[in-house]
């Protein structure tokens, strides 16, 4: 029903739907991600600070290994992010190397964002000549941002060695939380949004309205929150630690809902906000 992959402005393609790890405890993430892999995601979203790259990428490497024949590196898309304490030119070289050595068993790295704006013009600007070298390696095939408001593209794509524009730009999304005119900046650029958080940490799930939706279209109210994000033309990360969760979760794509359900969605727009707001970072000349 929706599109399985987005292009991005590099030439790559990014699964529409893929397996955050966010908070996913070091004991469980590698079984998480290979249950995934399994169910059929194509797609893992993990960080540096998340603290469980090792493992998402010994998940990916083990299930490469059992189906040579199949499961093919070609079509996994693994994506980490380097966090605020690492922004800057030598630091965030550093941290690409880490990232990397953490990453041998699956050869490259697909996606790399700056986790968020939260530093300063010189060291924002070294860190993405640094990923532009890393792009420029081979070792990493994409990269872009994540928390990042229009002032803080606007000051990216206004480089004057800018070599490579963003893929993406990671930001918290949902009906609750709907973004129209950063998303609108993103996609007139040709940056891709990818929505995390579109699940609200399940603190909408009790809303009258998306009941009542679940219930009109024979589904979860995950289901109608990924589906809302997918017909924006998002590609949206939701988290899951169940297994048993994994499965309805991919299959969120298999219906439409209608134009007048995802106006309705729409109006629930109210600022919420479940975890921090980065793309509200003041540049060096408003603090």
């Amino acid at each position: 029903m929706f599109p399985k992959f987005h292009k991005l402005n590099s030439g790559h393609k990014i699964p529409s739907i893929g397996l955050g790890v966010y908070l996913t405890p070091v004991s469980i993430a590698k079984e998480i991600s290979l249950d995934g892999l399994e169910t059929g995601y194509r797609h893992i979203d993990s960080a540096q600070v998340y603290k469980n790259e090792s493992e998402v990428c010994d998940a990916i490497a083990e299930w490469l290994k059992k189906d040579p024949s199949t499961n093919k590196r070609e079509d996994i898309f693994y994506t980490t992010k380097i966090f605020d304490s690492d922004h800057g030119y030598e630091l965030t070289k550093k941290a690409i190397e880490v990232s990397l050595e953490r990453a041998k068993g699956i050869d490259y790295i697909d996606l790399i964002l700056m986790h968020s704006p939260r530093s300063d013009y010189e060291r924002r600007h070294g860190s993405w000549l640094a990923l532009q070298e890393a792009v420029a390696s081979g070792k990493v095939k994409n990269i872009g941002v994540s928390n990042y408001g229009i002032k803080h593209l606007k000051e990216l794509l206004a480089y004057p060695d800018l070599k490579i524009k963003p893929a993406i730009n990671q930001i918290e999304i949902h009906p609750w939380l709907t973004r129209t005119e950063l998303a609108a900046f993103c996609q007139t650029e040709g940056i891709v949004v990818e929505a995390y958080s579109p699940l609200v940490r399940g603190q909408k799930f009790d809303d009258e309205l998306l009941l009542s939706l679940a219930k009109k279209y024979s589904k979860t109210t995950a289901q109608i929150l990924i589906n809302w994000s997918l017909s924006k033309g998002y590609v949206t990360l939701p988290k899951t630690v169940t297994k048993s969760r994994l499965l309805p979760n991919l299959e969120s794509d298999q219906f439409k809902l209608s134009p007048e359900d995802i106006k309705a969605l729409d109006a629930k727009d109210e600022y919420f906000v479940t975890g921090w707001d980065p793309t509200v970072y003041p540049l060096d000349n408003e603090k």
